[in-house]
């Protein structure tokens, strides 16, 4: 392969400008006029209006990605420019799923009427309903509840504030052969 680049070629470069035969991938709009073979390739993919400018790539804050469709991938176009930095998920968002319910105050039913000595341990007075007290004390016998029925949903929680969803980077610059070896095809 040569040292000279393809024309259209783009580097990835460690330094903060573009060198001799090359700009920064930084969406210039371009005469055609003075750039011709790169015009050839480049089209109008990334901007300009086709009969007198043309753009280059814009990679600044972006990632570029190949074109095509990857396994399982939706398919993407040159030039296509998609993607946010961030999110705002809703609960739309959200695979189905269910959340235990912990700590629920429930009211039962209970008696206001003074039991037997004895007979009302551990029982909660109330102010209507089923009698919690028993006729008469039998030893070692316990007092069936009253049957409670929870129901509900829980509630939504969250702020609805986006989240980051910005891969960790390094930030470099992306530089474009404007002049160089045009490229055939084989």
């Amino acid at each position: 392969m040569s040292t000279e680049p393809f024309i259209g070629e783009v580097k990835l470069l460690a330094f903060q400008f573009a060198p001799k035969s090359y700009q920064l991938c930084a969406g210039q709009i371009l005469a055609i006029a003075s750039n011709t073979a790169l015009f050839s390739l480049l089209g109008t993919t990334y901007g300009g209006n086709g009969s007198t400018t043309f753009a280059l790539p814009d990679l600044q804050g972006r990632m570029p990605i190949g074109q095509g469709t990857g396994p399982g991938l939706p398919s993407h176009s040159m030039g296509e420019v998609s993607g946010s930095p961030s999110v705002s998920l809703m609960t739309s968002n959200m695979p189905a799923h269910v959340h235990t319910v912990n700590n629920v105050r429930v009211s039962l039913k209970a008696n206001s009427a003074i039991a037997d000595s004895g007979t009302a341990l551990d029982g909660y007075p109330g102010t209507s309903g089923t009698n919690v007290w028993a006729e008469s004390a039998t030893a070692g016998a316990f007092m069936a509840p009253d049957e409670a029925v929870v129901s509900g949903t829980t509630d939504i929680t969250g702020s609805n504030m986006p989240i980051g969803i910005m891969n960790p980077y390094l930030v470099m610059n992306y530089s474009i052969a404007i002049y160089g070896i045009f490229p055939s095809r084989n």
